[in-house]
């Protein structure tokens, strides 16, 4: 990437988005981070995400919300933005479900503010980023040709909304897009609403962690490092590549893990037993996630490298510093 690049990252704040920064920087890349540090979760875990970010060259934070078209259009207009990183959204199955309308709004409405600003300002690099979510309870592993026109939340629609507009925006305006569906990722700076987290606070705090289900739902837990890798070969391939281009990949790591060997294993890098109580499964939640990456692995240089085991020892490490 060459320096002269100003990448612009929105919800660069959050876990993902500052991980990325982070990875932009390292490359010598102008990172513009926008993020209106909404209070889904406490705002001082993304101003902590920041603080190693703000004294580095390059970099600029633009406390911002992508709904508000005024404070976008000014962004754009101000820098010379060579690509858009589209991280900014609300997440979530079981908070979508109680608030939908807030889901589409941000997640549809604001996609498409971004999308249009793209086409008003000849952007012609973008990229999404949207979430294994949207396979519901396809059979696995899942594939990027699998049908995903049954949602089972809110959250998942919203997503599989945006991957609609994003093609129709490339179609319409010859926007280049990669939209990448993320599995579970987890590690340092993990949101606190996410279950590995939360798991293991109340395992620190000697405290019940619910369990819902028998504990054989299965998620394929993807390190973030592993997930800014992919994110970095998909802007390598929308740079690299002259012709427009429309594509989706899954960036995971291939090896499902159920929710009660998850907690075992999270005990084992905590140094702490659970006190498990156990409720039913809730709506919304699929029963597992399987990422088929073979497609990523060829087109981007995907190569999840860290195992479940390491990037747990990773992940406790930073929670107990912090």
């Amino acid at each position: 990437m060459e320096q002269t690049r100003t990448y612009l990252v929105t919800g660069g704040a959050g876990f993902i988005g500052s991980h990325l920064c982070d990875a932009l920087l390292k490359q010598k890349a102008q990172v513009l981070c926008v993020d209106n540090l909404c209070d889904f979760y406490d705002p001082e875990i993304k101003l902590a995400n920041l603080r190693s970010l703000l004294p580095q060259p390059g970099f600029h934070f633009l406390r911002a919300d992508i709904r508000d078209i005024d404070a976008m259009s000014s962004i754009f207009r101000e820098h010379n933005i060579h690509m858009v990183i589209h991280m900014a959204a609300m997440a979530g199955v079981r908070p979508s479900i109680e608030n939908p309308a807030l889901y589409f709004d941000v997640n549809v409405a604001g996609t498409e503010k971004l999308l249009e600003l793209c086409r008003l300002h000849n952007l012609k690099h973008f990229i999404f980023a949207s979430s294994s979510s949207i396979y519901g309870n396809n059979n696995v592993p899942f594939h990027e040709e699998d049908r995903v026109d049954h949602p089972i939340s809110p959250y998942a629609a919203s997503k599989k909304a945006g991957e609609l507009m994003c093609y129709t925006w490339h179609h319409l305006y010859d926007l280049s897009t990669i939209c990448l569906r993320f599995f579970t990722v987890y590690g340092p700076r993990q949101r606190p609403d996410l279950a590995i987290h939360k798991f293991a606070r109340a395992i620190l705090a000697e405290q019940p962690i619910t369990m819902f289900g028998d504990g054989s739902t299965a998620r394929d837990y993807t390190f973030v490092e592993d997930i800014v890798n992919g994110i970095l070969g998909a802007i390598r391939r929308v740079e690299s590549t002259p012709d427009k281009l429309y594509e989706i990949y899954n960036l995971g790591n291939s090896q499902p893990i159920t929710l009660r060997d998850m907690i075992h294993k999270l005990e084992i890098a905590l140094g702490k037993p659970a006190r498990i109580k156990r409720q039913a499964m809730q709506a919304g939640d699929v029963e597992i996630t399987f990422a088929d990456v073979s497609q990523a692995k060829r087109m981007l240089g995907y190569r999840p490298q860290t195992s479940f085991e390491d990037g747990l020892e990773s992940f406790a490490d930073w929670l107990k510093k912090s």
